[in-house]
């Protein structure tokens, strides 16, 4: 039954993506980040989804004439730049047979975000997009805060099988970045009780993110508090929410979670943080011998054997910044730290100008919550291997795309929208007051 529905939705939104080829952006997005399939156990884990939904949208896209160019902002720019160097770096690296399935996993999910930079345009767009991606996640959030609650913390959260965020330590930091993008959505609700199951929801996926002994994660989510707090306009009531609320979850969580944070300190006695240093300096010396970089794969042993201090310890990056690095060199790194840069300005300038401008208030919000979800990501990522997970590439459409959206003055011209239940929350009302 499971597998039927999932094939029904899909081929229902391919349909519809013939039409209107910004309905295939969302599909892909619900198919790449919450995988829905792989919790199947018939024919659908297998099925190839995803290509049903690409090949309706391109199909959509060549139709269509609701388009534009993609290249709406200097970030979309040096994304593609940074794609025909990872294409380089595949090309010339030191096994372009074996890497190749990764380039080809990456560059559909940097050809998609193309895409959808160049069929979504409006508020309605935006909003879809935004409860896509982050409802997805709340989704598998809200499951693995469940199941942390009932088995009191004693077992770990996983994230979808076969997926970029399959391990513990990514499903963590995905559920922590999702958080602040529901938190955008919530504001955006005027109904008190849908206000009150977005808090439920936020919840869940802090306890979920807690539930995966991610030692990254809370790293990334304690981060995002700083921050918050440090930005936030009511320092005192978001200070004592944040004293209340971290400690009771803290609380409920098991003497193994605690004997797994506490480790942080002792690096040079845990594995998994020894083999992380042995594979930063393999990167960092491998950055210097291979200026494309060696392709997608840095942890051979025949590179380890070359280039760290302790060879024996052939492990992978667990780190967005050393994972580019040593993927695709300075230059690449130069270009993933560009990118993400260049992001964050686009999302301050959302924060700043648009605050100013009654019509595009809600552009301010998403902006303070990108630039927060940014944070998680920078500092979370610092220990994780999720350089081309799509989320974050989805906050920079989102980010890019609000911003043209303001530059335009686009609510001149966008229809008003009636408010009801075949509209998307938050779109037909102005939020209310938090």
């Amino acid at each position: 039954m499971r597998d039927i529905l999932i094939v029904a939705i899909v081929l229902a939104g391919a349909i519809a993506a013939l039409r209107q080829p910004w309905i295939g952006v969302m599909l892909w997005t619900w198919l790449s980040i919450m995988n829905p399939h792989r919790y199947s156990y018939g024919f659908a884990y297998d099925a190839p989804l995803a290509a049903i939904s690409v090949v309706a949208t391109v199909l959509g896209l060549i139709i269509t004439k609701d388009r534009a160019s993609p290249f709406k902002s200097r970030v979309v720019v040096v994304l593609f730049i940074f794609m025909i160097w990872m294409t380089l770096s595949m090309l010339f690296g030191v096994d372009r047979a074996g890497d190749y399935w990764q380039w080809n996993k990456v560059m559909k999910i940097d050809m998609m975000i193309l895409v959808a930079l160049t069929l979504l345009h409006s508020k309605k767009h935006i909003l879809a997009l935004m409860w896509v991606a982050a409802g997805s996640l709340a989704l598998l959030g809200a499951k693995g805060g469940l199941f942390t609650l009932l088995t009191g913390g004693n077992f770990r959260v996983w994230g979808p099988p076969g997926s970029f965020i399959e391990d513990n330590n990514e499903f963590a930091l995905s559920l922590v970045m999702a958080i602040p993008l529901l938190r955008f959505l919530q504001m955006q609700l005027v109904g008190r009780w849908a206000r009150y199951a977005m808090t439920v929801g936020i919840v869940l996926c802090a306890v979920a993110s807690l539930g995966s002994y991610s030692r990254g994660a809370l790293l990334a989510i304690s981060s995002m508090a700083i921050f918050l707090w440090w930005n936030g306009k009511n320092k005192l009531m978001v200070g004592a929410a944040l004293a209340l609320v971290v400690p009771l979850l803290v609380a409920f969580m098991p003497d193994a979670w605690m004997g797994r944070m506490s480790s942080m300190g002792d690096y040079q006695e845990d594995d998994s943080s020894m083999g992380r240093i042995s594979a930063w300096w393999n990167a960092w010396n491998i950055a210097f011998h291979y200026p494309l970089g060696v392709g997608f794969d840095a942890a051979r042993p025949e590179l380890f054997a070359i280039y760290s201090p302790y060879p024996d310890k052939v492990h992978a990056a667990h780190s967005i910044y050393f994972q580019v690095l040593g993927n695709h060199g300075f230059v690449g790194l130069f270009l993933f730290l560009t990118l993400w840069i260049a992001t964050w300005r686009s999302a301050g300038w959302l924060r700043t100008k648009a605050a100013k401008i009654p019509e595009a208030a809600w552009c301010a919000d998403l902006g303070a919550m990108c630039q927060v979800c940014l944070v998680g990501y920078a500092v979370g990522g610092a220990f994780l291997s999720l350089a081309y997970f799509d989320l974050p590439y989805n906050v920079m459409v989102l980010v890019v795309l609000t911003r043209v959206w303001v530059e335009k003055r686009s609510w001149q011209r966008e229809p008003a929208y009636v408010p009801g239940w075949r509209n998307i929350p938050g779109l037909a009302r102005k939020p209310a007051a938090v």
